[in-house]
């Protein structure tokens, strides 16, 4: 766990904003108020809901296996013209 640096003096501005340093600028963070004007601020990832899904066990071992696949067979052309002509219902 990396080492706390010491307490440093912020004043909160008329609009009610901080700056927690332009190292953040741009991050999430959760900010919670553990009692009446203490407040623990960390950094954090939201994962939206609908992409929840992605970071169940199961789906991340799918997705590393068609990523290994995926890199083991490239792409090519050269079955084109044959794979176009059955979309077209040539064949």
């Amino acid at each position: 766990m990396p080492s706390a640096t010491q307490p440093s003096v912020k004043v909160i501005g008329a609009n009610g904003q901080i700056s927690l340093g332009k190292q953040y600028a741009g991050r999430q963070v959760l900010v919670e108020e553990q009692e009446a004007g203490v407040w623990l601020v960390r950094t954090a990832t939201v994962i939206p809901d609908n992409e929840r899904w992605l970071h169940q066990p199961q789906a991340a071992a799918d997705l590393e296996n068609a990523l290994c696949w995926a890199q083991a067979n490239p792409p090519s052309d050269d079955k084109l013209d044959a794979i176009l002509e059955k979309l077209n219902g040539q064949d």
